[in-house]
């Protein structure tokens, strides 16, 4: 039978409506059971910290147990690895940090492609590194310690929190950029290359603000800039390494959310929006502050291109300055 052109078009309509309502009507059912948060982290560290922060205000404001699992082992590559073959489907998220875009190519084989096996959700939280030396140091500008350590190649070491740590890779890009030759002296917590720097033993240290903050103010240290975009609300008076005379020398922590790619656009965009609607919560920034973290929360496609960018950047540092795994 022919139908009428009025109907056949109404009805062609409304066939081609149905995708979008199930989009939507799937969208606004999430989630409809609880979800797994992988932390690829040992319990009580600064990502396990924020994860629980984040899955429990998730839980309230969607009406669902997002409940936080710890994965811990080789750098996060273990969790990493068991969240990317985890269903498509909303029911696992990852919390990672920014380990995330540096294991491929610190490490030789690691159990995910950063690119190809997530979707990014939000670049939730971020935090720049500090450039510390103990007070008897005869320099109280970058400029003065840069001097410093030109003049005297590999006297002068730094403290980091580890092989291929954010401070690590900050004095690589101090090297490999301005020719400042800095020994390299890593540790297995940023709390103990502050310990370091304190006792004198390693005059500089670079690392994240909350070891290192309560130090300067007591003055057993003395900060001298911070590798990100701005200056810190806790070291005001430090200006940024931009300020400082070196824009591109930049260096951060950040605790990101990742799905498994091909999750349906419609969850992560409601991941997003929860995700960014929690962190920008007065309680909540105040406790991520005392983390030494900033909220940030950016859009997927934002996170999505720094991923790809901080890679590709971290990769080439890496293996021009010829960093392996421990």
């Amino acid at each position: 039978m022919k139908l009428p052109r009025r109907q056949f078009l109404h009805l062609a309509a409304g066939a081609a409506a149905l995708p979008a309502v199930s989009r939507i009507a799937r969208a606004q059912a999430y989630p409809t059971h609880p979800v797994r948060v992988i932390v690829p982290f040992a319990p009580g560290g600064p990502t396990d910290v924020f994860g629980r922060l984040m899955a429990q205000k998730l839980s309230e404001q969607l009406g669902k147990q997002f409940y936080v699992e710890n994965v811990g082992g080789a750098g996060g590559n273990i969790g990493t690895g068991r969240a990317a073959k985890a269903p498509a489907d909303g029911s696992t998220i990852v919390v990672v940090s920014s380990s995330f875009v540096v294991n491929p190519a610190l490490i030789n084989k690691i159990p995910y492609d950063p690119i190809k096996d997530f979707d990014p959700v939000t670049c939730a939280v971020t935090t720049p590194m500090v450039l510390a030396v103990h007070p008897s140091l005869q320099a109280s500008t970058v400029q003065e310690l840069f001097s410093l350590a030109k003049a005297s190649p590999d006297k002068y070491s730094f403290a980091s929190g580890g092989v291929g740590s954010p401070g690590h890779l900050v004095g690589a890009q101090l090297r490999l950029s301005l020719g400042v030759d800095l020994v390299h002296v890593p540790f297995n917590s940023a709390g103990d290359a502050i310990n370091s720097t304190i006792g004198g033993h390693t005059p500089i240290a670079i690392v994240a603000p909350a070891p290192t903050v309560p130090q300067v103010q007591d003055g057993r240290l003395r900060a001298l800039a911070t590798f990100g975009p701005s200056r810190l609300p806790t070291l005001p008076n430090i200006p940024t390494i931009a300020e400082a005379g070196y824009p591109d020398i930049l260096g951060e922590n950040w605790f990101g959310v990742l799905v498994p790619a091909g999750t349906p656009k419609e969850i992560t965009t409601v991941l997003n929006r929860e995700i960014v609607q929690a962190i920008m919560l007065p309680d909540i920034k105040e406790r991520i502050a005392a983390l030494g973290f900033g909220a940030v929360g950016n859009t997927r496609e934002e996170f999505g291109k720094q991923i790809a960018f901080e890679t590709e950047k971290w990769g080439k540092v890496i293996r021009a300055a010829n960093i392996k795994a421990e």
